[in-house]
Protein backbone atom coordinates (compact mmCIF):
# COMPACT_ATOMS: atom_id res chain seq x y z
CA UNK A 1 0.00 0.00 0.00
CA UNK A 2 2.86 2.35 0.83
CA UNK A 3 4.43 1.70 -2.57
CA UNK A 4 1.07 2.33 -4.25
CA UNK A 5 0.72 5.70 -2.50
CA UNK A 6 4.24 6.69 -3.60
CA UNK A 7 3.44 5.63 -7.17
CA UNK A 8 0.24 7.72 -7.18
CA UNK A 9 2.07 10.72 -5.70
CA UNK A 10 4.71 10.45 -8.42
CA UNK A 11 2.12 10.30 -11.21
CA UNK A 12 -0.59 12.48 -9.67
CA UNK A 13 -1.58 14.17 -12.94
CA UNK A 14 -2.13 10.81 -14.65
CA UNK A 15 -4.32 9.77 -11.71
CA UNK A 16 -6.30 13.00 -12.15
CA UNK A 17 -6.88 12.21 -15.84
CA UNK A 18 -7.98 8.69 -14.92
CA UNK A 19 -10.33 9.95 -12.19
CA UNK A 20 -12.00 12.49 -14.49
CA UNK A 21 -12.21 9.88 -17.24
CA UNK A 22 -14.09 7.53 -14.92
CA UNK A 23 -16.50 10.32 -13.94
CA UNK A 24 -17.15 11.11 -17.62
CA UNK A 25 -17.65 7.44 -18.51
CA UNK A 26 -20.15 6.90 -15.70
CA UNK A 27 -21.92 10.21 -16.46
CA UNK A 28 -22.40 9.40 -20.14
CA UNK A 29 -23.55 5.89 -19.22
CA UNK A 30 -26.18 7.37 -16.90
CA UNK A 31 -27.19 9.83 -19.62
CA UNK A 32 -27.63 7.08 -22.19
CA UNK A 33 -29.17 4.34 -20.06
CA UNK A 34 -31.18 6.19 -17.42
CA UNK A 35 -32.21 9.47 -19.09
CA UNK A 36 -32.29 8.23 -22.71
CA UNK A 37 -30.03 11.12 -23.69
CA UNK A 38 -32.44 13.81 -22.45
CA UNK A 39 -29.85 15.06 -19.95
CA UNK A 40 -26.39 15.40 -21.57
CA UNK A 41 -23.58 13.41 -19.98
CA UNK A 42 -21.53 16.61 -19.64
CA UNK A 43 -24.22 18.16 -17.42
CA UNK A 44 -24.22 15.08 -15.18
CA UNK A 45 -20.41 15.14 -15.03
CA UNK A 46 -20.32 18.84 -14.06
CA UNK A 47 -22.90 18.26 -11.33
CA UNK A 48 -20.95 15.26 -10.05
CA UNK A 49 -17.77 17.35 -10.00
CA UNK A 50 -19.46 20.05 -7.92
CA UNK A 51 -20.75 17.47 -5.43
CA UNK A 52 -17.32 15.83 -5.12
CA UNK A 53 -15.60 19.22 -4.72
CA UNK A 54 -17.94 19.97 -1.79
CA UNK A 55 -16.28 17.22 0.25
CA UNK A 56 -12.79 18.63 -0.33
CA UNK A 57 -11.03 21.62 1.16
CA UNK A 58 -10.26 25.08 -0.22
CA UNK A 59 -8.93 23.51 -3.41
CA UNK A 60 -11.65 20.90 -3.64
CA UNK A 61 -10.50 17.28 -3.63
CA UNK A 62 -6.99 18.45 -4.61
CA UNK A 63 -6.45 18.92 -0.86
CA UNK A 64 -6.63 15.12 -0.54
CA UNK A 65 -3.12 13.73 -1.28
CA UNK A 66 -4.54 10.96 -3.46
CA UNK A 67 -6.04 13.55 -5.82
CA UNK A 68 -3.33 16.22 -5.64
CA UNK A 69 -3.00 16.14 -9.43
CA UNK A 70 -6.44 17.74 -9.74
CA UNK A 71 -4.83 21.06 -8.73
CA UNK A 72 -2.94 21.07 -12.05
CA UNK A 73 -5.62 19.36 -14.12
CA UNK A 74 -8.23 21.83 -12.92
CA UNK A 75 -5.91 24.85 -12.97
CA UNK A 76 -5.91 27.87 -15.25
CA UNK A 77 -3.30 26.45 -17.65
CA UNK A 78 -5.34 23.37 -18.57
CA UNK A 79 -8.53 25.43 -18.58
CA UNK A 80 -7.17 27.94 -21.08
CA UNK A 81 -5.69 25.16 -23.23
CA UNK A 82 -9.07 23.42 -23.33
CA UNK A 83 -10.92 26.61 -24.25
CA UNK A 84 -8.53 27.40 -27.10
CA UNK A 85 -8.53 23.81 -28.39
CA UNK A 86 -12.32 23.78 -28.78
CA UNK A 87 -12.01 26.32 -31.60
CA UNK A 88 -9.70 24.06 -33.62
CA UNK A 89 -11.30 22.65 -36.75
CA UNK A 90 -13.52 25.64 -37.46
CA UNK A 91 -13.66 26.67 -41.11
CA UNK A 92 -12.65 30.27 -41.87
CA UNK A 93 -15.09 30.44 -44.79
CA UNK A 94 -17.98 29.50 -42.50
CA UNK A 95 -16.85 32.03 -39.90
CA UNK A 96 -16.87 34.84 -42.48
CA UNK A 97 -20.48 34.05 -43.40
CA UNK A 98 -21.62 35.10 -39.94
CA UNK A 99 -20.38 38.66 -40.53
CA UNK A 100 -21.63 41.58 -38.47
CA UNK A 101 -24.36 39.47 -36.87
CA UNK A 102 -21.68 37.55 -34.98
CA UNK A 103 -20.24 40.78 -33.56
CA UNK A 104 -23.70 42.02 -32.59
CA UNK A 105 -24.48 38.71 -30.88
CA UNK A 106 -21.33 39.06 -28.77
CA UNK A 107 -22.10 42.59 -27.59
CA UNK A 108 -25.78 41.82 -27.02
CA UNK A 109 -25.05 38.58 -25.18
CA UNK A 110 -22.55 40.22 -22.82
CA UNK A 111 -24.73 43.26 -22.12
CA UNK A 112 -27.92 41.29 -21.41
CA UNK A 113 -26.17 38.79 -19.13
CA UNK A 114 -24.26 41.52 -17.29
CA UNK A 115 -27.23 43.76 -16.53
CA UNK A 116 -29.53 40.84 -15.67
CA UNK A 117 -26.90 39.45 -13.31
CA UNK A 118 -26.35 42.88 -11.80
CA UNK A 119 -30.09 43.25 -11.24
CA UNK A 120 -30.20 39.88 -9.48
CA UNK A 121 -27.30 40.96 -7.25
CA UNK A 122 -29.08 44.22 -6.42
CA UNK A 123 -32.27 42.37 -5.47
CA UNK A 124 -30.18 40.01 -3.30
CA UNK A 125 -29.11 43.05 -1.26
CA UNK A 126 -25.73 43.86 -2.79
CA UNK A 127 -26.04 47.57 -3.55
CA UNK A 128 -22.42 48.66 -3.75
CA UNK A 129 -21.05 49.04 -7.27
CA UNK A 130 -18.20 46.53 -6.88
CA UNK A 131 -20.53 43.74 -5.78
CA UNK A 132 -23.18 44.45 -8.42
CA UNK A 133 -20.61 44.56 -11.23
CA UNK A 134 -18.88 41.36 -10.06
CA UNK A 135 -22.15 39.42 -9.83
CA UNK A 136 -23.18 40.79 -13.23
CA UNK A 137 -19.87 39.63 -14.67
CA UNK A 138 -20.40 36.19 -13.14
CA UNK A 139 -23.68 35.97 -15.06
CA UNK A 140 -21.58 36.23 -18.23
CA UNK A 141 -19.35 33.27 -17.30
CA UNK A 142 -17.76 31.83 -14.18
CA UNK A 143 -14.40 33.00 -15.53
CA UNK A 144 -15.39 36.62 -16.12
CA UNK A 145 -16.80 36.95 -12.59
CA UNK A 146 -13.57 36.38 -10.64
CA UNK A 147 -11.47 38.22 -13.23
CA UNK A 148 -13.69 41.29 -12.87
CA UNK A 149 -13.96 40.97 -9.09
CA UNK A 150 -10.19 40.87 -8.66
CA UNK A 151 -9.76 43.80 -11.05
CA UNK A 152 -12.12 46.13 -9.16
CA UNK A 153 -11.39 44.89 -5.63
CA UNK A 154 -14.60 43.00 -4.79
CA UNK A 155 -14.77 40.83 -1.67
CA UNK A 156 -14.03 37.10 -1.82
CA UNK A 157 -17.63 36.28 -0.85
CA UNK A 158 -19.02 38.21 -3.80
CA UNK A 159 -16.48 36.63 -6.15
CA UNK A 160 -17.63 33.20 -4.91
CA UNK A 161 -21.24 34.17 -5.69
CA UNK A 162 -20.24 35.27 -9.19
CA UNK A 163 -18.56 31.90 -9.81
CA UNK A 164 -21.64 30.05 -8.54
CA UNK A 165 -23.93 32.01 -10.88
CA UNK A 166 -21.65 31.24 -13.81
CA UNK A 167 -21.54 27.52 -12.99
CA UNK A 168 -25.34 27.35 -12.71
CA UNK A 169 -25.60 29.08 -16.09
CA UNK A 170 -23.15 26.60 -17.63
CA UNK A 171 -25.11 23.59 -16.37
CA UNK A 172 -28.45 25.04 -17.54
CA UNK A 173 -27.05 25.81 -21.01
CA UNK A 174 -25.66 22.28 -21.25
CA UNK A 175 -29.04 20.77 -20.45
CA UNK A 176 -31.25 23.18 -22.42
CA UNK A 177 -29.26 23.44 -25.67
CA UNK A 178 -30.25 20.05 -27.16
CA UNK A 179 -33.83 20.58 -26.01
CA UNK A 180 -34.31 23.91 -27.84
CA UNK A 181 -31.97 23.32 -30.79
CA UNK A 182 -34.68 22.40 -33.31
CA UNK A 183 -36.97 25.24 -32.28
CA UNK A 184 -34.32 27.93 -32.76
CA UNK A 185 -32.76 26.44 -35.91
CA UNK A 186 -29.49 25.50 -34.24
CA UNK A 187 -28.40 23.19 -37.05
CA UNK A 188 -25.62 24.94 -38.99
CA UNK A 189 -22.27 26.68 -38.32
CA UNK A 190 -23.69 30.21 -38.61
CA UNK A 191 -26.43 29.75 -36.03
CA UNK A 192 -23.98 27.89 -33.78
CA UNK A 193 -21.62 30.90 -33.83
CA UNK A 194 -24.47 33.32 -33.10
CA UNK A 195 -25.63 31.05 -30.29
CA UNK A 196 -22.14 30.94 -28.81
CA UNK A 197 -21.91 34.73 -29.01
CA UNK A 198 -25.25 35.24 -27.29
CA UNK A 199 -24.81 32.65 -24.53
CA UNK A 200 -21.08 32.87 -23.97
CA UNK A 201 -20.30 30.13 -21.48
CA UNK A 202 -17.78 28.04 -23.44
CA UNK A 203 -18.15 24.89 -21.36
CA UNK A 204 -21.96 24.99 -21.49
CA UNK A 205 -22.15 25.82 -25.19
CA UNK A 206 -19.56 23.19 -26.16
CA UNK A 207 -21.24 20.47 -24.08
CA UNK A 208 -24.72 21.42 -25.28
CA UNK A 209 -23.69 21.47 -28.94
CA UNK A 210 -21.85 18.17 -28.50
CA UNK A 211 -25.15 16.63 -27.40
CA UNK A 212 -26.92 18.33 -30.34
CA UNK A 213 -24.43 17.91 -33.19
CA UNK A 214 -20.68 17.45 -32.51
CA UNK A 215 -19.81 19.12 -35.84
CA UNK A 216 -21.16 22.44 -34.50
CA UNK A 217 -18.95 22.47 -31.39
CA UNK A 218 -15.93 24.33 -32.93
CA UNK A 219 -18.15 27.15 -34.21
CA UNK A 220 -20.13 27.72 -31.03
CA UNK A 221 -17.01 27.40 -28.90
CA UNK A 222 -15.16 29.90 -31.08
CA UNK A 223 -17.52 32.82 -30.46
CA UNK A 224 -18.09 31.72 -26.86
CA UNK A 225 -14.33 32.00 -26.33
CA UNK A 226 -14.35 35.50 -27.86
CA UNK A 227 -17.28 36.26 -25.54
CA UNK A 228 -15.20 35.37 -22.49
CA UNK A 229 -12.23 37.48 -23.56
CA UNK A 230 -14.35 40.47 -24.57
CA UNK A 231 -16.39 40.29 -21.36
CA UNK A 232 -13.17 40.26 -19.30
CA UNK A 233 -12.30 43.58 -20.96
CA UNK A 234 -15.73 45.25 -20.91
CA UNK A 235 -17.11 44.27 -17.48
CA UNK A 236 -14.46 45.95 -15.26
CA UNK A 237 -14.21 48.99 -17.55
CA UNK A 238 -16.98 50.22 -19.87
CA UNK A 239 -19.86 48.32 -18.25
CA UNK A 240 -18.54 49.23 -14.79
CA UNK A 241 -18.79 52.96 -15.57
CA UNK A 242 -22.21 52.59 -17.23
CA UNK A 243 -23.59 50.79 -14.18
CA UNK A 244 -21.96 53.34 -11.87
CA UNK A 245 -23.88 56.08 -13.69
CA UNK A 246 -27.23 54.31 -13.21
CA UNK A 247 -26.61 53.50 -9.54
CA UNK A 248 -25.53 57.05 -8.82
CA UNK A 249 -28.61 58.52 -10.52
Amino acid sequence: MEQLIKLIAKHDLIVAFLFVGIILYVSYWISKKLTKGKIPGAAIAITAGLVIAYFGGKKGIADIPLFAGMAVFGGSMMRDFSIVSTAMGASISEIKKTGIIGVVSLLLGISVAFFMGGAIGYVMGYHDIKSVVTIGAGACTFIVGPVTGNAIGASSDVIAISIAIGVVKSVLVTIMTPLVAKRIGLNNPQTAMIYGGLIGTTSGVAAGLAATNPKLVPYGALTATFYTGLACLLCPSVLYFILSFFLAA
